[in-house]
C-alpha cells in the first residue's frame, strides 16, 4: 500500500522545505514523475539557474518586493533540483549542501561564531574573509592565484575577481591614471585593428579594451555590471520617449530619421535633468 505521506507533505502549506525536498523528490520520480522534468539534466537546468539569480538582482533593482518573494523562491527550487539530480546520481543529499554552506559560514565567520574579537573594521573583515578563503583553496589543491574563479561568471564580473585575486600579489596599477592611459592605449590599438587587422584581431583587441575598463571600474570602486545595467535601464527609458513622441505625432521610429530621433533622445535627456 502507498506511503499516504509524501501527498499529506506536498499538499501541506507549512511543509516548509521538507515539503519542497519532496515536490521536487515526485517530479523526478521514474514512475510518476513528469516527463519533461525527468529529461533533464545538470547542464540543461544551469541557464535556467543563471536566469533566475538575474531575475532575483532584477526584482531587487526595481525594488519590486512582492515579487521579490517568488524569485528567491524560484532561485531556491533551482538549488534543490540540481541536489535532487545529485543525490540520484550518488553525488550528495541535499541535506550535504545545506551542512557545507552552513560549515563554510561558521568556519568563515570566527568572530561571530567563534572567539575572535568583533572589534575589526570592515576592510580587516574582508582580509580575514580573503584569509580564509585562500586556506580553503589551498585544501583543495588550487594553488594558483587565479585558481577557483568560476569561468561560468558574467564576463565583466570575471574580470573583476582576476583583477582582484592579481592585484593581492602585486599585480596591479598603483592609481587610476595608469589605467586611464591603458584605456586610451587600448583604444588606439582597436582603431588599427578596425583599419589594418583581421576580424580575429578587432574581436581581441575589442576585448582588451573591455577587460581594461572593467580594471578602472574596480580601481574606482563601481560594480561595472551595475553601471552598465543602469545605463541599459537608462537607454531603455529614453528611447520609450522617442516612441511616445513619434507617436504623438503619428508616427512610428522606421518612419522617422536619425536627426528627428536624436532631437527627441536629447529632449528626454533634459526633461530627467530638470526632474
Amino acid at each position: 500500500m502507498p506511503d499516504p505521506r509524501p501527498d499529506a507533505l506536498i499538499h501541506d502549506p507549512d511543509g516548509g522545505m521538507e515539503r519542497l525536498v519532496e515536490i521536487m523528490r515526485r517530479l523526478r520520480d521514474p514512475e510518476t514523475g513528469c516527463p519533461w522534468d525527468l529529461e533533464q539534466d545538470f547542464a540543461s537546468i544551469a541557464p535556467y539557474t543563471i536566469e533566475e539569480a538575474y531575475e532575483v538582482a532584477d526584482a531587487i533593482e526595481r525594488a519590486a518586493w512582492d515579487e521579490l518573494k517568488g524569485e528567491l523562491g524560484d532561485l531556491l527550487f533551482q538549488s534543490v533540483y540540481h541536489a535532487q539530480m545529485a543525490d540520484e546520481a550518488g553525488h550528495f543529499a541535499f541535506q550535504d549542501v545545506v551542512k557545507t554552506v552552513s560549515d563554510k559560514m561558521v568556519a568563515r565567520h570566527p568572530h561571530v561564531f567563534g572567539d575572535e574579537s568583533r572589534e575589526k573594521s570592515a576592510e580587516q573583515q574582508t582580509a580575514d574573509w580573503e584569509r580564509i578563503k585562500a586556506a580553503e583553496r589551498a585544501g583543495k589543491a588550487e594553488r594558483g592565484t587565479l585558481d577557483g574563479v568560476a569561468a561560468g561568471l558574467p564576463a565583466l564580473t570575471r574580470a573583476i575577481k582576476l583583477q582582484n585575486r592579481a592585484a593581492r600579489v602585486g599585480f596591479d596599477w598603483p592609481s587610476t591614471g595608469e589605467v586611464i592611459d591603458k584605456i586610451a592605449e587600448e583604444a588606439r590599438e582597436l582603431v588599427e585593428a578596425r583599419d589594418q587587422m583581421t576580424e580575429a584581431e578587432v574581436f581581441e583587441e575589442f576585448g582588451d579594451l573591455l577587460f581594461v575598463m572593467a580594471n578602472l571600474a574596480r580601481h574606482l570602486k563601481i560594480d561595472p555590471e551595475g553601471a552598465l545595467r543602469a545605463a541599459n535601464s537608462k537607454f531603455t527609458r529614453r528611447f520609450r520617449a522617442i516612441e511616445t513622441a513619434l507617436a504623438a505625432r503619428g508616427k512610428r521610429p522606421e518612419d522617422s530619421d536619425l536627426a528627428e530621433m536624436d532631437a527627441l533622445w536629447n529632449a528626454a535627456k533634459a526633461a530627467e535633468k530638470q526632474t
